[in-house]
């Protein structure tokens, strides 16, 4: 190597770390990252570590988990033994059947198999260090490059013991290391003085003509200045350079590179070029790769007049022969007519019998036209990548499946397959695309195609109207279909191979009923919701328990939901066991009973996995989620950090409604923390999106929001006719379902408005319904509403302390805040102003610690008028954030940090720097002052 001493620097003091570490070379083709990559190699078997080495190939791109094969096989055929769990997670790598995965039905988390990787590598490396290097990372497939990176993440920050991943990639291709964040080493072409000094080392004898143009052509780099001499020199035999030389200066250089290999291609004979070819379509020949599963790739024979071209070299057995470059693979594929590459993928399909994924890659090229046993294979490997986490490849196989299938039935199918896996990798231009590709009569008619249609129609368009419609259509058909023709006992089952959607027709009507009730949900409309029930109703042998507690309380909690709050929360201790759509309904239902802080850490380990994988949708709703409970708890920071993800992710994949409801989401917490302004803004493009679309959930969003932002302002008259809009006091008008969560926001503004009977009435209205059964937070408000509007004095104080003394009271720290500072004022007017701030005080460093800066100043007030002097916030508990007042209030009840992450859903880790923060603010220096510090600054605001 010439000129990359810097380059060669870095890479030992890579090697020589004693930590984890992880490493990409980044560059244009032939610049030399492959060099550099065999140079760390070489460096680090010198030190004792053992190599692995790995290659992406384009051919292989599309295949789940192919470029990991090449890493985890010789460690798995090695001395390492994972154990059962790690087993049970890789499984899905090499695709082992369900026996020995267990319990783990579709694919694995990003972050679950990455750390069974982790898992597998720190065992390897338990006697020697190892090294990790690919090459050709932006061919690697997705999958694997999700795990690459995950890996190679928490090697870079110093995990993982000494195990280093070096890597290397084109600058000119897309992949998904572009967004790995991983530590970065840019690989430039040659200065003038060094590309002067390799070619001049290389080819002495070269010409001055000559010369100047291969270094003015070449441009610094290294794998043209070796390869155009030879090239030019052809041209110009006589040394001399003519003037066409200089012709195609302006041909991207990797393209000019590929054309000089084909020129040599073109000059072997037709047997040699028939090996090089089926050795580029399969991935095979790849310089320092171990294959998978060795002999299961194609092995080019009796290709020695390629080597003395140049164009292959041998590798390390001595009939094993590899192509010299990538760049050189591509000029074989590119140069084959499309009857040789059919011949080609037609022997290598051959060869793979035992492999469904690659036979099916290579049946999808060679075959012409329809083949249905061709169809019916790729439709089996589009099955095995869904469960393996290869939602993309599927819609791939699927989609060509289609293509290919002899009769108008299957191909309709087959297209909304992949329209369906397509929505739900929130692909929604690709799954419309797909709906509208089929051109058998009344196949937009069949209910598979009206479940990926509405499915995009409702995400993307937020249309619930015309929706509803057409999915009842489709069930009632479904229904009367399943009535009159029972399936037959006898007959086969269908074949496991199908994708998603492809099941029997009760699966199918289970989708559809799932996604009319999400319908009936977003629309929030009396009437679409009882059409729904009247539909369920008519079919009770076709709907399981679990559509029952949805279609309960999704539609309205406060007449259905209480005798479903013990499933929901007994399902909570089995969610590992559900699939990924089942957690997220069943989260939808948590939430409604209050109760999704018993989800959250689930929801938490796995969101990672769903958006990583391609399961966009599904990680965006667990993104909501998360966001609802954190607002919930009071961790308004970090609900806002998770609803800005959320809508980030709806804007980015064209989910229109997700946008909307993140919006609302965001709107609601502005209001919170006291920016009207934003608070208004996002509120206006909540309702101005959703109101013409008639989306009844987000309407009612939007005027919660508007109430809470009104009252936090002070503006009592405005918060007023918000929640009137939700639901008249007095009642909770069917199917509202924010009607129960703005209790106390309509309560407050009428009592703040000379309304005080419509006050009475809503909280009287609020007990009759049954509310305090609904959830323990309903109890709180309830009971909070009923003190605030109470006219004696004794009955007050009763709701009150009912209110105050519910068991996870402290669980919803804004509501009890709020009911604290109604109380307090309440008894500073009828009883003397000392006792008036026993609640008063608490509600204020409360509004403090959530930053709820229009209720803290009304709470202030209110201690100002019992005599407190304005003050200002008291060090140490009010520079506390909520979170940090907990962690301290668990930690110096004497919890360890992993009993106080388990009850938080932190990290043992994170728990540890909250405390670390905490004490300067405390003035404290150990854990064992905390209980001291907290009553010390207590007594001081209350003094």
């Amino acid at each position: 190597m010439v000129g990359r001493e810097d380059e060669r620097a870095e890479l030992a003091e890579f090697v020589a770390s004693a930590t984890g570490r992880a490493l990409v070379l980044r560059g244009e083709a032939g610049v030399g990252k492959s060099s550099l990559l065999d140079h760390g190699a070489a460096l680090a078997e010198r030190e004792g570590h053992t190599v692995i080495r790995a290659a992406g190939v384009e051919a292989e791109s599309a295949l789940p988990y192919a470029g990991l094969h090449q890493f985890l096989h010789p460690l798995l055929d090695g001395a390492a033994r994972p154990d059962a769990g790690s087993r049970a997670v890789l499984a899905a790598v090499f695709g082992a059947g369900s026996a020995e995965r267990g319990a783990q039905d579709g694919p694995p988390s990003v972050m679950a198999l990455g750390i069974a990787v982790l898992r597998l590598l720190s065992l390897a490396s338990a006697r020697r260090p190892l090294l990790l290097v690919l090459d050709d990372g932006q061919w690697l497939d997705d999958s694997s490059a999700d795990i690459c990176g995950f890996v190679g993440r928490r090697l870079a920050g110093g995990t993982g013991g000494p195990v280093k991943l070096l890597a290397a990639v084109r600058s000119d291709a897309v992949s998904r290391f572009d967004t790995a964040a991983l530590p970065e080493l840019p690989v430039a072409a040659l200065d003038d003085e060094h590309a002067a000094h390799l070619l001049d080392h290389r080819y002495p004898q070269l010409g001055r003509g000559l010369r100047r143009i291969v270094l003015d052509q070449a441009r610094g780099n290294p794998l043209a200045l070796l390869e155009l001499p030879a090239h030019l020199a052809s041209r110009a035999p006589d040394g001399l350079p003519p003037e066409d030389l200089a012709d195609e200066h302006g041909v991207p250089l990797p393209r000019r590179l590929q054309g000089l290999f084909g020129t040599r291609i073109a000059a072997l004979d037709e047997r040699v070029r028939e090996e090089l070819l089926k050795g580029a379509l399969d991935g095979a020949g790849t310089p320092g790769r171990a294959d998978a599963v060795p002999g299961t790739r194609y092995r080019m024979r009796d290709a020695d007049a390629a080597v003395a071209a140049g164009l292959l070299a041998t590798g390390a057995a001595a009939d094993e022969f590899v192509f010299r470059h990538p760049l050189v693979r591509s000029a074989v594929v590119q140069m084959a007519t499309p009857v040789q590459r059919r011949a080609a993928h037609l022997a290598l399909a051959r060869l793979h019998r035992g492999n469904l994924e690659r036979r099916a890659t290579h049946l999808a090229a060679a075959t012409a036209g329809p083949d249905e046993d061709v169809a019916g294979i790729l439709e089996a490997a589009a099955g095995s990548a869904t469960r393996r986490g290869g939602a993309l490849a599927a819609v791939t196989w699927l989609t060509r499946a289609a293509e290919l299938s002899e009769n108008p039935a299957d191909r309709s199918r087959r297209l909304a397959d992949a329209a369906f896996v397509a929505g739900h990798a929130a692909r929604p231009g690709q799954a419309h695309r797909l709906v509208r590709a089929d051109p058998a009569p009344g196949a937009a008619q069949s209910p598979a195609w009206v479940l990926a249609a509405a499915y995009q129609s409702l995400y993307q368009d937020g249309d619930v109207r015309s929706t509803h419609r057409q999915v009842s259509a489709a069930i009632e058909k479904l229904r009367n279909e399943l009535r009159n023709e029972p399936p037959d006992a006898g007959a086969p089952a269908a074949p496991a191979s199908r994708g998603p959607g492809t099941g029997p027709e009760e699966e199918v009507l289970t989708r559809l009923v799932v996604l009319l009730l999400a319908i009936s949900q977003y629309s929030g409309a009396p009437a679409a919701w009882e059409r729904t029930h009247a539909l369920l109703a008519s079919m009770p042998g076709l709907v399981g328990e679990r559509t029952r507690l949805y279609s309960a309380t999704w539609s309205d909690v406060t007449r259905y939901g209480a005798p479903w709050a013990e499933p929901v929360r007994q399902a909570a201790a089995h969610l590992p066991d559900l699939e990924p759509w089942d957690v997220t309904r069943l989260g939808v239902a948590a939430y409604h009973l209050d109760m999704l802080d018993l989800y959250r850490p689930h929801l938490q380990r796995t969101v990672e996995r769903e958006l990583e994988t391609g399961a966009v949708a599904t990680g965006m709703v667990m993104l909501h989620q998360i966001t609802l409970d954190r607002m919930a708890v009071g961790e308004w920071a970090g609900a806002e950090e998770t609803g800005q993800r959320g809508l980030d992710l709806a804007v980015e994949h064209g989910h229109h409604l997700f946008a909307a409801q993140s919006r609302a989401y965001l709107a609601q917490l502005a209001a919170l923390r006291g920016r009207t302004g934003r608070a208004r803004e996002l509120r206006s493009e909540v309702d101005a999106w959703a109101r013409p679309r008639g989306l009844g959930f987000l309407t009612q969003l939007a005027d919660s929001a508007g109430a809470t932002a009104a009252l936090g302002s002070g503006d009592h008259e405005a918060a007023y006719h918000h929640a009137v809009g939700i639901t008249p006091p007095g009642t909770f008008r069917p199917y509202a379902y924010q009607a129960p969560r703005t209790l106390l926001d309509l309560v407050e503004a009428a009592l703040h408005t000379g309304r005080a009977g419509q006050a009475r009435a809503h909280a009287l209205a609020a007990r009759d319904a049954g509310l305090p059964a609904v959830s323990p937070r309903q109890a709180l408000i309830t009971y909070g509403a009923l003190a605030m509007t109470a006219e004696d004095g004794r009955e007050a104080a009763e709701m009150f302390g009912r209110a105050e003394s519910q068991p996870d009271a402290d669980r919803f720290p804004f509501e009890l805040a709020r009911i604290r500072l109604a109380h307090g004022i309440r008894v500073s007017h009828v009883q003397d102003r000392a006792a008036a701030r026993r609640y008063l005080a608490p509600a204020a460093e409360a509004f403090e610690r959530l930053g709820a800066a229009g209720w803290t100043g009304r709470a202030r007030a209110a201690l100002c008028a019992t005599g407190i002097p304005p003050r200002a916030p008291t060090p140490g508990l009010t520079s506390l954030t909520w979170q940090e007042r907990r962690i301290a209030d668990l930690a110096a009840s004497g919890l360890t940090n992993k009993e106080i992450g388990s009850r938080m859903h932190l990290s043992p880790r994170t728990v540890g720097s909250h405390l670390y923060r905490t004490f300067p603010k405390l003035g404290i220096t150990t854990r064992a002052a905390l209980r001291d510090a907290l009553s010390r600054t207590e007594q001081e605001a209350r003094a």
